[in-house]
C-alpha cells in the first residue's frame, strides 16, 4: 500500500544526471565552446565537384551522380544531365557509433534508364581519415584520381574532403546523416535543426478622432457612423457617433499588432448602420505602415487629415471618384515603449520594449544543452509497430531553437547547444518535445499535426550563476484519460552572469516598461493583442523551413491557458490556501497562546510584550531581524535543482474524467446536450458558492459602512457616544498604557474568558447591511 502511495511521486520527480559533457564529467571546470553536451563523433565526407568525366552512354552524353557508402548505409547526391564537370557540394554525416565497416567508398555513377552505369570510385581507410575539432579551419578539399573496382586509374577526377569530426562541426547542421537514411528526399527538409527568429512585433496605435463633410447615401434620415479598421486578419470597430451629423466624432483608441516588415496595409472605412447587419461604406483609405510615425514614449504625436475615397460599384467592380471632400481625423503611431505580449506575463522570456534604442545591455548569457531522452512512448504506428521520430523546440525571447529529429527512437540522442543573451533573470525558457509526423511528402497534405510529448518550464531567476545544472526531467502530458508521463528529457542548463550588480540593480526595476505603466492597457485589450500577436508568430514561423507548425507555437506559448478548467480552478484554489495556511497558523497558535495552553510560551510572549510596549524603538527592528534569522535558517533547506512540472500542485493526478473530458472540450462546446446541461449545473453549484462567499464579505463591508450611516440610529448613536468616550480616554491616557491594557486583556487566562462572543462582536453583527433590500 505504502509503495503504491509513493510511487507517483518517484515517476514524475526530477532526477540528477552525471552526463560527460564536452569529454569531461559534469561539474569539472569546462573550456571547449561545445562543453554543455557529450560528444558524438561523425564521418565527414564532403563531395564537392568532379572534372573530365567519361561518357558512358550511347549518345555520348554523361548525367553523374555520387554514391557515398559506408557498410549497409548509402547517400547519394542529386544528378546532373548531360554534364562532365558537375559541381554538387554536399556533405554526408556518418555517425562513429554505426560505423559498419573501415572503408568509406564514393563512387561517381552515370544515371541510365535501365541500370546506371559505373565510372569510378575513391576509396578511404577510415583509420588513416585526419581529425578536425572546432575552431580548426575547415579542411581543404583535394582532387583524387578515380579508379576502377581492380584499382586501375581511369578517366575523371573528385574533389573531396574526408575528415572525422564532432556535432560542434559547421557542416553538422545541413548535412545528409545517416540516420536518416530511410527518409525520402522531400522529407529531408523536416528533420534539420533550425534556428528561427520571431518577427519583430509593434503595437499599432490608431486614435480616431473625427470625420468632416460625410456624405451619406441615404440623406432623409440621420446617419450613425462608426469607423472599421483593418490590418490584415485584425479588424475592430470604434462605437456608433453620437453626434448623428456629417461631422461625427468618437476619440477612441485601436490597438493592432504589426510585424516588421510591415508587408499589410493598414485599411479604415467609415460606415453607416442603415439597419442591423446592413451597413453602407461612405468612405475608405488605406495608410501603408512604412510612413507611420514610431512613438517611444507618452508624448502625443501630430495629428493629420486623411482622404476618404468614395466606392461606387459598377458592374461589380470598385470604381473611385476623383471628387470628393470627405476626409478623416487620424492620430496614428507605431509604439516602441510597449512590449509585445505573445506569451503568458506569468513565464515569459522577454520583457524588452520593441524599439531597440530602448534596450539595455545585456545581464550574462544562458546556454542550453539538449542531450537525450529517456523511455519515450511510442506515439504512431508503422509497419505494424509502435515509432516515435522525436526532435525538441526551446523558446527564449525572440530565438526559437529546434533540434534534428531522430528517426524511429525512443531514446533519442541530440547532443545540441545553444545560447542566448539574458536582459533580465526574472524570465522563462521553455522546452518541449514533438513526435515529428512530417516525414513523408504525402502525409503533409493529409493535415498531419506533429504530436506533443511534452514540456518544460526554466525560471532563470531559480538558477545559480556560472554552475552547470544536469538533470533529467519528466515529460508530462495530461490528456482526456488523465495524466500521463511520456518519457525524459535531459537537459543541461548554464546561466552566467556578466554583471551580478546590474542584475542585482534589476530587481528594483519594473517588470515591463515604462509605458505599460505611464499608459496602461486594459486587461481586454492585453488578451486580444496577446491572440492577434500569436497568431503572427505562429503564422511566420510556419512559413519557415522546415516549417514551426501552428500547433507547436501554441503549445509552446500557452495559447489556451485562459480557457475554463475546473481542475486549474480548484487547483489555484488549494494555492491561495498555501499561501494563506501560514497565516492560518500563526492565528492558531496566537490563540494557543491567549489560552494558555503552553503556559512557559505564554509567559515568554508576555515579557516580551512588555519589552516592546516599554520600547516601542524596537518592534521594527525586532521584526527585521525575525525574518532575517528565519531567512538564514531555511538557507539550509533551499532548493538545489530546478523547479519541473509538479502534478499535485496541477491537481492532475485526482482529477475527475469528466473535469477532465470539459477541459479539453472545443470553444464552443462540441459535446451532447445532456452533458453540457450537467456541466452547466455543476459550474452554477460552484458559481453559487462563490456568490455566497461574496456576499457575506460583502455583508461585512456594508456594516462598517453602516456605523455612521445612521441607518440604524440606535447603533450609530451609540458607536458615536463610545468614540467621543474614547477620544476623551485615550487624550489623557499615555498611548503606551493603552497598548499594555489591551495587550494583557487579550492574552488574559482562561479563568478570565466566557464561551459567549464579546460585546464588540455582538454590535457588529447587529449592525444592518443592504442585503434585506436585494431581490
Amino acid at each position: 500500500m505504502m509503495q503504491r502511495q509513493f510511487r507517483p511521486e518517484v515517476e514524475y520527480s526530477l532526477k540528477a544526471t552525471s552526463p560527460h559533457l564536452g569529454g569531461a564529467a559534469a561539474g569539472d571546470k569546462l573550456t571547449t565552446t561545445y562543453d554543455l553536451v557529450e560528444q558524438m563523433q561523425y564521418l565527414y565526407v564532403r563531395v564537392v565537384k568532379a572534372k573530365e568525366l567519361p561518357s558512358k552512354d550511347i549518345t555520348g552524353s554523361c548525367d553523374p551522380y555520387v554514391e557515398v557508402k559506408l557498410g549497409n548505409y548509402k547517400g547519394t547526391t542529386r544528378h546532373f544531365e548531360k554534364k562532365t564537370n558537375p559541381e554538387w557540394n554536399q556533405v554526408f554525416a556518418f555517425s562513429k557509433e554505426r560505423l559498419q565497416a573501415s572503408v568509406v567508398e564514393i563512387i561517381v555513377k552515370d544515371k541510365d534508364f535501365v541500370k546506371d552505369d559505373y565510372i569510378g570510385r575513391v576509396l578511404f581507410d577510415l583509420n588513416e581519415v585526419p581529425k578536425r575539432v572546432p575552431p580548426d579551419s575547415p579542411l581543404a578539399p583535394q582532387w583524387y584520381r578515380l579508379e576502377e573496382r581492380n584499382g586501375h586509374k581511369v578517366k575523371g577526377e573528385l574533389m573531396l574532403a574526408v575528415w572525422m569530426g564532432t556535432q560542434a562541426d559547421e557542416a553538422f547542421p545541413e548535412a545528409w546523416h545517416s540516420d536518416a537514411a530511410s527518409i525520402p528526399g522531400d522529407g529531408l527538409a523536416s528533420i534539420r535543426s533550425k534556428v528561427y527568429l520571431t518577427p519583430k512585433l509593434w503595437y499599432l496605435r490608431v486614435n480616431v478622432i473625427e470625420a468632416q463633410d460625410l456624405i451619406p447615401n441615404d440623406k432623409t434620415r440621420f446617419p450613425e457612423v462608426y469607423v472599421k479598421a483593418m490590418l490584415g486578419s485584425q479588424a475592430i470597430r470604434t462605437r456608433i457617433s453620437q453626434s448623428r451629423t456629417p461631422n461625427p466624432m468618437w476619440n477612441e483608441d485601436l490597438m493592432f499588432v504589426a510585424a516588421e516588415p510591415f508587408e499589410e496595409h493598414l485599411i479604415l472605412s467609415v460606415e453607416d448602420r442603415i439597419a442591423p447587419g446592413k451597413d453602407d461604406v461612405i468612405g475608405r483609405t488605406v495608410i501603408s505602415l512604412q510612413h507611420v510615425a514610431r512613438r517611444m514614449d507618452y508624448r502625443l504625436l501630430n495629428s493629420q487629415w486623411y482622404n476618404l475615397e468614395k466606392h461606387v460599384i459598377i458592374d461589380g467592380e470598385q470604381k473611385k471618384e476623383t471628387k470628393f471632400s470627405s476626409r478623416i481625423h487620424l492620430r496614428v503611431c507605431l509604439e516602441g515603449g510597449y512590449h509585445v505580449l505573445d506569451e503568458s506575463t506569468h513565464y515569459s522570456s522577454d520583457l524588452r520594449p520593441t524599439a531597440k534604442q530602448l534596450w539595455k545591455q545585456n545581464i550574462g548569457v544562458l546556454e542550453l544543452g539538449i542531450l537525450t531522452a529517456q523511455g519515450l512512448l511510442p506515439m504512431k504506428t508503422k509497419d505494424g509497430r509502435g515509432t516515435t521520430d522525436p526532435y525538441c523546440v526551446a523558446k527564449y525571447g525572440q530565438k526559437w531553437v529546434r533540434t534534428r529529429t531522430i528517426i524511429d527512437s525512443f531514446t533519442p540522442k541530440w547532443n545540441e547547444q545553444y545560447t542566448w543573451e539574458v536582459h533580465d533573470p526574472c524570465t522563462v525558457i521553455t522546452i518541449g518535445v514533438f513526435d515529428n509526423c512530417h516525414l513523408n511528402g504525402g502525409e503533409k497534405a493529409n493535415g498531419a499535426r506533429d504530436t506533443r510529448i511534452g514540456k518544460v518550464r526554466i525560471r532563470l531567476s531559480t538558477l545559480e550563476t556560472d554552475r552547470v545544472y544536469t538533470h533529467s526531467y519528466p515529460l508530462i502530458v495530461l490528456t482526456p484519460g488523465g495524466v500521463k508521463k511520456m518519457g525524459e528529457v535531459q537537459l543541461a542548463v548554464r546561466f552566467t552572469c556578466s554583471s551580478l550588480l546590474n542584475m542585482m540593480h534589476l530587481y528594483s526595476q519594473p517588470l515591463l516598461p515604462k509605458m505599460h505603466y505611464v499608459y496602461p492597457l486594459s486587461v481586454i485589450q492585453v488578451d486580444n493583442l496577446r491572440r492577434q500577436a500569436t497568431n503572427i508568430v505562429s503564422t511566420r514561423l510556419s512559413r519557415a523551413e522546415p516549417p514551426l507548425r501552428k500547433e507547436i507555437v501554441e503549445y509552446m506559448l500557452d495559447v489556451d491557458s485562459h480557457m475554463w478548467s475546473m481542475r486549474k480552478s480548484k487547483a489555484n484554489f488549494f494555492r491561495i490556501m498555501g499561501v494563506l495556511s501560514p497565516l492560518i497558523a500563526v492565528a492558531r497558535w496566537f490563540d494557543q497562546i491567549c489560552h494558555w495552553r503552553n503556559p512557559l510560551t505564554t509567559i515568554l510572549i508576555h515579557i516580551l510584550f512588555v519589552i516592546l510596549v516599554l520600547y516601542p524603538e524596537l518592534i521594527l527592528p525586532t521584526i527585521f531581524l525575525y525574518l532575517f534569522l528565519i531567512g538564514v535558517w531555511y538557507y539550509r533547506w533551499r532548493p538545489r535543482q530546478p523547479p519541473h512540472m509538479d502534478t499535485r500542485l496541477s491537481h492532475a493526478e485526482n482529477a475527475h474524467p469528466d473535469e477532465l473530458d470539459e477541459e479539453f472540450d472545443t470553444f464552443p462546446t462540441s459535446r451532447a446536450p445532456d452533458i453540457v446541461r450537467m456541466r452547466y449545473d455543476r459550474l452554477r453549484s460552484v458559481a453559487g458558492r462563490i456568490q455566497t462567499v461574496v456576499g457575506d464579505l460583502a455583508t461585512q463591508g456594508e456594516r462598517l459602512q453602516s456605523l455612521l450611516s445612521w441607518r440604524d440610529p440606535r447603533a450609530t448613536a451609540l458607536f458615536v457616544t463610545f468614540c467621543f468616550m474614547a477620544a476623551i480616554v485615550l487624550y489623557v491616557t499615555p498611548f503606551r498604557v493603552v497598548v499594555f491594557l489591551a495587550g494583557l486583556y487579550t492574552l488574559r487566562h482562561p479563568r478570565f474568558r466566557h464561551k459567549m462572543p464579546s460585546v464588540p462582536l455582538n454590535f457588529f453583527r447587529r449592525l444592518p447591511a443592504r442585503t434585506d433590500s436585494m431581490l
